[in-house]
């Protein structure tokens, strides 16, 4: 059958793009690209007001008043967080964190990859009022880092793939507790009490085998994150709680389900006349809405919402918050906040520290035979994902709106992102694709 020029030239370039592991990544970067092109242009003052812009939610006395930036940042990152919290669910359950040999190596690493980063931020900020700022070299970016790592195909082994996820994973756990317990304003214990009953109705209901996809999405984001808003703990928070009540088992077991399947199959074989199953009968259309119910039924909740969400938080979410907060206007001033202790911390912390971190405490564990190294896995290796893991972007980029509320901070740290994340991923890269050419 003969594509049509709209399939052709606009849906199938469009698909492909999306499948791609690395499409997030690009996706990323021409967001960032896009928004310095903006704030920079003569539309600066129209896309930084843009942000500042209000949307009021509510009736009467019951009302949120945020800014556009607040509703990005606490609103539309609460998915992200909460597909981070269903990563991790699914990790410590089926994953490379479901064993303690299998997750020591990569829990050591990826703490080490926090702590160093961390202290050489507060080294230089020490005593100032920028030392707030300490968690935003902490965290990896997941996709920037992995999409390079796709991009080397089989030059890097697919363990060294795991591992750096692995690392990720854990570094997203750290920042969601830094989060947690450093960026959070005074707290209403009785709005904290209210998040609590939300919370355990969602456990409850995981318990007693409710799989109701809309049920956790109402509770969890009509309930406990709108509770948790208000009690003075970030928003984002509430999205992992609810990720983590998300059940992970299937309404209907495997054996049963490959069984059915078989029957549904042989009813539609016996029914249609081979030749012509490209049109279906009305029975054969009944019997193929069965087997897609039965499909839905084998899938768990945890795994639906995870595939489910992937396009709309990687291809919207993500590159909204990059536009968003990505766009900084460079001036004459700018370019001495190179040499400021915020921009500095931040570009030594992530490139240095995270190196130092990820490579120093991995070293550390094979050397006292605690843990080895992943199969196909060598030193050349951890180098290059120690590069990779200076990749801050997304993370970096969401703690440095909690850190801090001084627009020339905001701009240093900013810059220090930006730059930081540009160089790791480069050197990263490129160590990784020259060794693999000296093999």
């Amino acid at each position: 059958m003969k594509k049509s020029p709209l399939d052709q030239y606009l849906v199938l370039p469009v698909k492909n793009f999306i499948e791609k592991q690395t499409s997030v990544g690009i996706l990323l970067i021409c967001a960032a690209v896009l928004a310095m092109i903006i704030a920079n242009s003569p539309l600066s003052e129209i896309y930084h007001s843009l942000w500042e812009q209000h949307i009021y939610i509510g009736i009467n006395d019951f009302v949120i008043n945020k800014s556009v930036l607040h509703w990005i940042n606490d609103g539309l990152m609460s998915m992200f967080f909460f597909s981070i919290g269903l990563e991790i669910k699914k990790e410590v359950l089926h994953g490379e964190l479901s064993s303690f040999r299998g997750a020591l190596l990569p829990l050591i690493a990826g703490i080490g990859g926090m702590i160093i980063p961390a202290i050489i931020f507060s080294l230089f900020n020490n005593g100032t009022p920028a030392i707030g700022g300490w968690g935003i070299p902490m965290a990896t970016d997941i996709a920037f880092a992995l999409g390079l790592l796709y991009l080397l195909g089989d030059k890097v082994p697919l363990s060294l793939k795991v591992f750096l996820t692995a690392i990720a994973v854990i570094d997203d756990l750290g920042s969601v507790l830094v989060i947690a317990l450093f960026y959070t304003s005074e707290i209403s214990f009785y709005n904290l009490g209210i998040a609590a009953i939300f919370l355990g109705i969602l456990i409850l209901a995981n318990y007693i085998g409710i799989k109701n996809i809309l049920f956790y999405m109402l509770v969890g984001f009509g309930g406990l994150w709108l509770a948790v808003s208000l009690s003075g703990i970030h928003a984002t928070i509430a999205a992992v709680l609810a990720a983590f009540a998300i059940p992970n088992t299937s309404t209907i077991k495997t054996p049963l389900f490959l069984r059915k399947i078989k029957s549904l199959s042989f009813q539609i074989t016996k029914n249609e006349n081979p030749k012509k199953l490209s049109k279906h009968s009305e029975e054969t259309e009944v019997i193929i809405q069965k087997i897609s119910l039965l499909t839905k039924e084998a899938i768990s909740p945890l795994q639906r919402l995870e595939y489910g969400l992937y396009r709309f938080i990687n291809f919207f979410v993500l590159p909204i918050f990059a536009f968003a907060n990505a766009g900084v206007t460079i001036n004459t001033n700018s370019f001495n906040f190179f040499l400021s202790p915020i921009t500095l911390g931040i570009i030594i912390g992530l490139i240095i520290g995270k190196f130092c971190g990820i490579v120093l405490f991995t070293r550390l564990l094979v050397a006292i035979k605690l843990c080895k190294l992943p199969k196909g896995v060598n030193w050349k290796h951890i180098y290059g994902v120690g590069c990779l893991g200076g990749i801050g972007f997304t993370m970096s980029l969401f703690v440095t709106e909690l850190a801090y509320d001084d627009p020339t901070m905001l701009t240093q740290a900013k810059i220090g992102i930006l730059t930081a994340s540009i160089l790791a991923g480069f050197i990263g890269y490129s160590y990784l694709n020259s060794i693999s050419k000296t093999k």
